[in-house]
Parts: structure tokens; sequence; C-alpha cells
């Protein structure tokens, strides 16, 4: 008896040494994958600090930021966020050899938050494998790299949370045209532009965002996404894309009869083409040049509007919407798709800041065309500010001068500052109302001048 107990005993002893042995050799074997797959891309890391021009309280400065990036080729193309390198007067990066290189911005895209640069070199530079995201699988092990917080060359491991997931339209660094990656390998401030990549070494990923208030909840844009985005920028600066004017919404928000397809539009812009062509809100579109289109979720979306996007700038295309229930084929004519935000200058003699405006801009204000400038920022003590001109004005002209743009309203600006014109009568639109804002140019006596320049600093 004593014999079988000590035989069980024994038996079960070496069960769980056998299980434990087993154990540490898979942890380790894991290990080695990390490593070996860290390894492999660790060389390309690039650790980037640009210097960003920044307008706030109605003055233009520069600040030093912090971010990361990846080299994609041999000859030092380096991928990285546009909101890490976009609007930047010049951009250093550090690479895996603790080097420091300069490099150029080639091109930014703001709708997908992709920018590529170019690194001064003239010698063969280590550089990453590209990936496919189209096959990440919820829980399936990644690693994110970069520089959290400053803290070049880091490297977090988690899974794919999800590999398509939907953001709300509503925040403005969102990608119109794509799904995200969300994570939970930690990605802080300065991961952002870094490579999320799986356990072969691939880039699968760009980091780009974290959740606010919620832990190790990060998002990386497919790279996928990236590689098209890439090769446009490289080849031109750019990324042309296609605009009807229309907002999308899923159908699922109208009907949960599945049985019904298609894609709602919610919203015709109505400086658009889609509006020049009579599409109107609430119908449900089919198809989009004899492609059928289904939206039934929010995810589904940004598919339908890359399609959209991709047509031919410049060139007819034919919908076909539901209407109640006829369906209507609607011919209409693809523009060029206007950019995510307008460029931003500073008028340091009146002391404010403005901006072109953008669709969104003249929509919300009901504006009868685009014409004018938007006043983003206005210091305290200065021409502008003394006049009562406020942040979110509309100068729609200035004296008897139209504006049209801030090209044009930067040129009237300057002849009427040359001139020294006591004072300029401007018209602008604030919120539903217009009015006219007068600016006196009067130079101030010395002393009120050197105090009101303290004052403002």
């Amino acid at each position: 008896m004593v014999m079988k107990q000590f035989r069980r005993i024994t038996l079960v002893v070496m069960l769980g040494a056998a299980l434990l042995l087993e154990g540490c050799a898979t942890m380790g074997g894991t290990q080695r994958t990390v490593i070996r797959a860290k390894d492999k891309v660790s060389p390309a890391l690039v650790h980037i600090r640009p210097v960003k021009e920044v307008y706030s309280r109605g003055k233009r400065e520069e600040v030093v930021a912090i971010g990361s990036g990846f080299i994609i080729s041999p000859d030092g193309y380096v991928c990285t966020n546009e909101h890490v390198a976009g609007d930047t007067k010049a951009v250093y990066c550090v690479l895996s050899d603790k080097n420091e290189v300069e490099a150029a911005v080639v091109g930014v895209d703001p709708y997908t938050d992709i920018a590529i640069l170019k690194l001064t070199t003239d010698h063969r530079l280590p550089y990453v494998k590209l990936g496919d995201s189209s096959k990440l699988k919820a829980g399936q092990t990644v690693m994110a790299l970069g520089s959290p917080h400053g803290l070049a060359r880091s490297v977090s491991l988690g899974i794919v949370s999800i590999p398509d997931r939907h953001l709300d339209e509503g925040d403005s660094r969102v990608s119109p045209y794509n799904n995200w990656i969300q994570t939970d390998a930690a990605i802080n401030p300065g991961n952002s532009g870094g490579p999320l990549v799986n356990l072969r070494g691939e880039v699968v990923g760009v980091n780009a965002r974290m959740l606010r208030g919620a832990e190790n909840v990060g998002f990386a844009i497919p790279i996928n996404v990236a590689k098209e985005v890439a090769d446009a920028l490289i080849k031109k600066g750019r990324v042309q894309r296609s605009w009807l004017g229309i907002s999308l919404q899923e159908m699922l928000a109208k009907t949960k009869d599945a049985t019904q397809e298609g894609v709602i539009i919610a919203d015709v812009d109505p400086l658009s083409p889609a509006y020049e062509a009579k599409v109107q809100p609430g119908d449900v579109l089919i198809s989009v040049n004899n492609h059928p289109v289904n939206a039934r979720f929010e995810e589904d979306l940004p598919a339908v509007r890359k399609l959209i996007a991709d047509l031919p700038v410049g060139t007819a295309a034919t919908l076909i919407v539901k209407r109640g229930t006829d369906k209507v084929a609607i011919p209409v004519m693809t523009e060029e798709g206007p950019e995510f935000r307008g460029m931003e200058q500073e008028f340091s003699e009146w002391a404010f800041t403005a901006s072109e405006l953008t669709p969104e801009i003249v929509r919300r204000a009901q504006l009868p065309s685009r014409k004018g400038v938007l006043v983003s920022g206005v210091q305290v003590g200065g021409m502008a500010g003394n006049a009562k001109l406020r942040q979110g004005d509309i100068i729609l002209r200035v004296d008897e001068q139209e504006i049209e743009n801030l090209q044009q309203f930067t040129q009237t600006y300057r002849a009427v500052v040359k001139a020294k014109k006591p004072m300029v009568m401007l018209f602008v639109k604030r919120g539903a109302l217009t009015l006219y804002v007068l600016v006196k140019q009067e130079l101030p006596s010395e002393g009120e001048n050197q105090e009101g320049a303290s004052h403002a600093e």
C-alpha cells in the first residue's frame, strides 16, 4: 500500500517536472522568437526630432517635438506619421547607430496620417520588410517599437485586439478611408510613426495613437494603407483623391433589415459636384460605376469612401441611388478632394493669424462660396485685437476688395501695411452675423509700443 502511494507520488512529481520543463522550453522559444523579430526591425528604427511650426493665440512659434519612424528602402526613405512630420521647418533623425541625419519631407497625407521622409545619405541603409495587414487576426502577437516619451529604441509586446476597429469621424485625427489595428502593445506619446511588428519581423502597421484614459489601448494604421500612400508620396509628393461632397452613413442607422443593401447619403455639401448633380440627403447609394456598394455597419464605410476617392479626378461617374421605391441613375463629375486643413499664416503687424477656408468651415458657416479667410488666432493688445477682431471670424472683404483666398488676402494685407493706411475696414462674418471691423494702423508712441511688446511677450 505504501509502495503504491510512493509510486503514485513519484509519477505525479515526474509529470509535473516534465510539464514545467516543457513550459520553460516554450517560454524560451517564444522569447527567442520575439528577440529575432525585434532584431530584424531595430536596425531600421528611427528616432525623429521635428521642428514644428505651431500657430497659437495669434502667433507663429517653432517647437521641437518627438516621434518615431522606420526606413522602408535602402536609399533612405522613412515612413512616419503626418502629425509627426507635417508642418515642420526641419526634421532630424537619429538612426540605430546613433548618428543624427537631417531629413527632407517628401510628402504628407493628413487623411491617413502618413508622411514620408528622405534621409540625406550616400550609402545603403538597413530597411524593414513590410508585411500584409489584411492577414492579421485578433489574438496575434505583435510588438510596438519607437520612442515613447523620448525613450528611443523601446519595444513593447502585446496582441492584436481587433484588426479592423472603426473610429468615429468626429475625431479630427481619424482617417476616413481605413479602419485601424487595435492593440494592447503599449503605444505612448513618442511612439507615433514607429512600426507595429509581427513575430516574423514584418511591419504590419504604423503606430499612430492611444486612447486617453485607458490602459494599453493603442491604434496603428494598417501597413497596406501606408504602402499605397507611400508609393504615391514618393512618386508625386501627394495623394490625389476624388471628391463628390457626400457624407455617408451605415444602413443599420436606418433599418435593421439585413436584406436592404447600400449606403445612406446623410448629407450633401452645397458647393459640391453631388449637389450640382441633384444628389439628395436620404438617397441610398447602391452602386458607383456599376460597382455595388454596401455598408451595413460603420466599419464598412471606409471602403466605400475609398472607392469614391479612387475614381479618376475630373471624370464622369455614374451613381445609382434608391430614392423611395425608385432607382435613379445620376451622372456626376468628380473633383479633386479638398485639403484636410487650410494653410495658416501669421500677420505680425496686426498681431493675428489666419488660415484658408476648408469645405467643413464653409458648410458650418453657411457661406455661399469658399471665398474669404478664417481668423485662427488674435494676440491681446495688437492692432487686430484692439479692433475687436475675434478668433473664428471670417474675413470676406478688405475695404472694398473681395477676398478670394489666403494668397490674395496676403497680397492685399501687405499692400495696406506698406501704404501705412491709417484705417482699414474689414467686412467679416461672425456666426450668423456679418459686421464691419475697423483696424487702426496709427503707430503708437515709442513708450506705448515698448510696453505693448513687453505685455504681448
